[in-house]
């Protein structure tokens, strides 16, 4: 155990070092957003990082994302990292000179600061590989934040197998935590998200004869106040949940009764079994509503992402990792929250853990929230990142029976 706290020491002087150099590399990636699906550059910029390193590199011909093992060349378990690479369509606000070059295109989520946290965890694995052992995994995703997400293609491509993934990890940037702490949280710690569109199909008219139309935009009026009631008259007030439209498009001019009326929504628990039954009381709600008024409501799932739930003994892990780098660091319990999060799908298979990460600096504006074009986070806690993510995979990959 000496020889592994040498080991952790060593990768909290080494990362130091080398945090200029990661930093300028976050910045690269927030200076270049691309969304979902749409990531060449980063993918390219990605593989150039970690091919220097000499990790192998595996593609298995997607267009966007990848993955990259480090092998030790000694018996042990495989460990992976995720992060996710994708960008939002934002316009940013933050007046920072390494804003974003593309207009309406932004690193919002942070997701810009889990690639640089993820090079440098790989940087600092792959410089003290004589001394691991086993696997580590890196994985690149793409289209984390358009449904239905990058995890489950990744996962069909064989991400968590040859070798046999035991355990994942990931974090995730947190505005509300303090820069230098950590956030964690066994069990439930995001929704599941069930996306769903809603297509209204009415009967088309002048507006000055509504008697010989069936008015789509009306009947989606209804249909969204009616899809109100599904949480509050038909689920269990005990039980968490919301069910948000977020977009709704229809009509062709002020003058004409619409025929068809798009909606977008969004619909959150956090009880699988109430997850189950959502999709089913949205359907039949929207659908009974729309008959009554003689429209057609069709209800088109788009995704179902699970709860995302952190194994505890991978999160005892990732505390040991940080309170032997940082000893006088805070370790916060944090909040359930009803976002969505496809990390999930990974730990539904393997046991794992999303950590987050404290970058929140009022002084400096860093106190906005996810997704916001003014969001910052306090770059000093990008070092705090890649170390613990490092000295965490380093304590699992020696846990192994006989290791330790």
């Amino acid at each position: 155990m000496r020889q592994l706290e040498k080991l952790l020491t060593q990768f909290l002087s080494d990362g130091l070092s080398q945090a200029d150099t990661i930093i300028a590399l976050r910045r690269c990636f927030h200076q270049n957003p691309e969304i979902a699906n749409q990531e060449f550059k980063t993918t390219a910029l990605l593989k150039k990082e970690l091919s220097r390193l000499g990790l192998k590199i595996h593609d298995k011909g997607m267009p966007t994302g990848l993955w990259a093992d480090l092998e030790t060349g000694r018996d042990g378990p495989t460990v992976a990292v995720r992060t996710d690479i994708d960008a939002l369509p934002v316009t940013e606000k933050t007046g920072l000179p390494f804003a974003s070059k593309i207009n309406g295109k932004m690193h919002a989520c942070g997701h810009d600061v889990h690639m640089a946290v993820l090079i440098g965890t790989a940087r600092l694995l792959a410089h003290h590989k004589k001394d691991l052992i086993g696997h580590v995994r890196f994985i690149c995703q793409p289209a984390e934040e358009r449904p239905p997400g990058g995890a489950q293609p990744l996962i069909a491509a064989g991400v968590l197998k040859n070798p046999k993934v035991d355990a994942i990890l990931a974090l995730h940037v947190d505005p509300s935590i303090p820069t230098g702490h950590i956030g964690v949280r066994d069990g439930v710690g995001m929704a599941s998200a069930y996306d769903f569109d809603l297509i209204v199909n009415g009967r088309s008219s002048h507006a000055a004869f509504p008697h010989k139309s069936v008015d789509a935009i009306t009947v989606a009026a209804e249909v969204i106040s009616g899809l109100q009631q599904v949480v509050s008259r038909m689920i269990n007030p005990v039980q968490p949940a919301v069910v948000t439209l977020g977009i709704i498009k229809g009509g062709t001019a002020r003058n004409v009764i619409a025929e068809t009326v798009e909606v977008e929504g969004t619909a959150r628990s956090l009880d699988p079994q109430l997850s189950k039954k959502l999709p089913r009381l949205i359907e039949k709600t929207a659908v009974g509503i729309g008959k009554a008024f003689g429209a057609k409501v069709t209800v088109l799932p788009i995704a179902d992402y699970p709860a995302l739930v952190s194994d505890a003994k991978v999160n005892a892990f990732i505390a040991d990792a940080y309170t032997s780098l940082y000893p006088k660091g805070k370790i916060h319990l944090f909040p359930v929250v009803m976002g969505g999060e496809d990390f999930a799908y990974y730990v539904q298979k393997v046991p794992g853990a999303m950590f987050r990460l404290g970058v929140a600096n009022k002084k400096i504006g860093a106190d906005k929230p996810w997704h916001h074009p003014a969001f910052k986070i306090d770059e000093a806690a990008i070092a705090t990142g890649y170390t613990t993510m490092a000295a965490a995979v380093t304590r699992i990959l020696f846990s192994a029976k006989g290791h330790k």
